[in-house]
């Protein structure tokens, strides 16, 4: 796999559509600057994934959040993206970590997905964690929100200088409720064969003939996924002046100050003569 790519897919003669997400150079850069234990990578990894596939069946422009909160060692995963399929996640750890499975790092607790569209209302919704899994959740999730069958898959491979990341997912489309789980159930049944390897590896379309070669299916132009910070040193500048007078006179008397990015952790340095600059400006 070389790219970072999201496909959607339909069958042309079943009420089910599909999506696949391939993530490898994205996952690399929002990963490479934070020393995240294996099981966080790894959750951060699916939430990208899952987040991606979210975002493609929403099919509204603006941006979405989605956050784990629970009670256990990770105080709380989130990955923020866009209809445009850009990304970026963090995630803060409370205490450290005795196992290695979902329950292990979350504990008890709560997914958030918060919808902000560019046009109409902002949207949140709440699903309690349930199952050993961000899958399951997130099924559950699809269930209660959108009311669709849904099937979901996430696969990982984090490795020390490259992390990869895929999601498959099937979901009936709303028409014909009744032959479209028919239709799912079938479909399904041959998605349960998905291994790893295929979806982190293989191309999407030598990926669906293996899957479902006696199918019709339309696969849609790819949409290229990609991890943006949004960080810069003239937003962090309008952050520091909106700090006010007092402030920036504090740390012009220390000599400097440093900001750092959650997302990405970009450092900015000012010293006196900056914030000279930036008070000047008030």
């Amino acid at each position: 796999m070389t790219s970072d790519n999201l496909y959607r897919f339909i069958f042309q003669d079943k009420h089910v559509r599909g999506e696949l997400v391939q993530l490898s150079s994205s996952l690399d850069n929002m990963l490479l600057n934070h020393d995240y234990s294996l099981p966080v990578k790894q959750l951060l990894a699916e939430l990208v994934a899952a987040t991606s596939l979210l975002t493609a069946t929403l099919k509204f422009e603006g941006e979405i959040a989605v956050q784990i909160q629970g009670d256990g060692p990770l105080r709380f995963a989130a990955v923020n993206g866009s209809d445009q399929q850009q990304f970026r996640g963090i995630a803060r750890m409370r205490a450290e970590l005795q196992g290695d499975s979902f329950r292990d790092l979350v504990g008890e607790g709560h997914m958030l997905v918060t919808i902000t569209p560019k046009q109409g209302e902002r949207y949140q919704g709440i699903i309690p964690l349930t199952g050993d899994s961000l899958t399951h959740t997130l099924e559950t999730y699809f269930a209660q929100s959108e009311q669709l069958p849904t099937r979901l898959y996430l696969f990982t491979d984090i490795q020390q200088q490259h992390c990869r990341a895929a999601g498959f997912m099937l979901q009936v489309l709303p028409v014909n409720q009744q032959q479209a789980k028919i239709d799912f159930a079938e479909l399904t049944i041959l998605s349960n064969t998905l291994t790893a390897d295929e979806t982190l590896n293989l191309p999407v379309e030598q990926l669906l003939h293996r899957l479902y070669h006696e199918e019709d299916i339309k696969l849609f132009a790819a949409q290229a996924v990609s991890f943006v910070c949004g960080c810069s040193r003239e937003k962090t500048e309008a952050a520091i002046i909106s700090l006010g007078q007092a402030i920036i006179n504090e740390h012009i008397a220390e000599g400097k100050l440093e900001i750092s990015c959650d997302y990405c952790n970009n450092n900015y340095v000012f010293n006196s003569a900056d914030l000279q600059q930036l008070s000047d400006k008030l």
